[in-house]
């Protein structure tokens, strides 16, 4: 089976590009956590494929079951019906018990057949929505005798009711069915201005997190495609981006292109853009001259800052190379796009679990 090239292996994106490519040509079968208890190294709506060459794709676990998955899932391809498996980690007779994984969580795994006759699951849909950046929620019903099937719904605020919020993974109660509703959205899109040597590594990094990313960069010598692989370049100043690329699709974006000019164009095109997050490499007093530069009113300027403008960028790691600036910010970039407060998680114990709702349903 031919990889992609650089992705990101257990992204969601990259298992359905595999999967696309080889949907008729190989036997296969989605396996999705839908529900867990106590601590578990993945939660619920975290999926992964399995083919019938034993080969599996993605993560259920920390690496200690996907062998074991994998066996159930070749049974289902055998029999043609989903079916449902649970590991408890605290069970001595269980078979995650005597793998010692140690979590000692439990964890619920939903096994369906990817067929035509099912519609594949809806995952070839789920993969061109999310192409065209449409959030989107997958359900999936729980099976009890063997059945297999899922839907899609756009995911809109309130989505399984006035006061349920779906932000996370759901299981709701239709019609005396269980469903797991998970909401999916398109792989962040981070922009670049700037494609010099210490570029290379931020894009790197935000390559592995599976998002688009775009680099921004007029300069004949910078953003040479050889050293930004899976990066779409546009070759061109900032004030021209608008004509090449849809600036309401990204969600964060960096200015690092050690042009002060540059630099200013690029604040001055994004200030106004519903950005999530929006970069400056460099120190406090490199940012007062990017900023005067950009022309913005003070009132614009000071809103900037105090909104959604990081500068100098990035997590205090320490260290100073490029690969650790980049390391940092995209820390940061995560914790921001995730709603994350990037704290140490040894100060935090709770664990996220799905909601069970009863009689929730999605809207038509």
């Amino acid at each position: 089976m031919q990889d992609l090239h650089g992705a990101p292996a257990n992204h969601l994106g990259t298992l359905l590009d595999l999967w696309f490519q080889n949907r008729d040509s190989r036997g296969w079968v989605l396996g999705t956590v839908y529900r867990t208890q106590g601590p578990s190294y993945r939660k619920a709506g975290s999926m992964m494929l399995c083919d019938d060459l034993g080969r599996h794709y993605g993560l259920l676990s920390g690496g200690c079951l996907e062998s074991d998955i994998q066996r159930h899932a070749l049974k289902t391809l055998r029999t043609g019906k989903a079916a449902t498996i649970r590991y408890d980690g605290n069970d001595e007779d269980d078979v995650a018990f005597q793998l010692g994984i140690g979590c000692g969580g439990e964890v619920e795994i939903l096994l369906q057949p990817i067929t035509p006759e099912n519609n594949y699951l809806q995952l070839a849909e789920l993969r061109s929505r999310l192409r065209q950046r449409q959030p989107m929620v997958f359900r999936q019903q729980v099976a009890t005798s063997g059945e297999a099937r899922a839907e899609l719904r756009p995911l809109c605020a309130g989505a399984l009711g006035v006061d349920i919020p779906l932000q996370r993974p759901v299981l709701a109660e239709n019609d005396g069915a269980l469903w797991l509703n998970t909401p999916l959205l398109p792989a962040p899109h981070v922009l670049i201005v700037g494609g010099g040597i210490d570029a290379r590594p931020m894009a790197q990094q935000f390559n592995a997190q599976g998002w688009l990313v775009s680099l921004c960069d007029p300069r004949p010598a910078n953003a040479r495609p050889a050293y930004f692989p899976n990066c779409t370049s546009y070759r061109c100043h900032p004030d021209a981006l608008p004509e090449k690329l849809d600036l309401d699709s990204i969600d964060a974006a960096i200015a690092m292109s050690h042009n002060l000019n540059l630099d200013a164009a690029a604040i001055r095109l994004l200030h106004q853009r519903p950005l999530r997050y929006l970069g400056l490499l460099g120190p406090i007093s490199r940012r007062n001259q990017v900023l005067t530069l950009s022309g913005l009113p003070t009132s614009e300027q000071e809103k900037l800052i105090h909104s959604v403008l990081r500068a100098p960028i990035g997590l205090d790691l320490g260290g100073e190379l490029p690969e650790s600036i980049a390391l940092a910010t995209c820390a940061e970039i995560h914790s921001v796009l995730h709603r994350k407060s990037a704290a140490a998680l040894t100060a935090q114990s709770s664990q996220a679990r799905p909601e069970v709702c009863s009689n929730a349903a999605l809207p038509e």
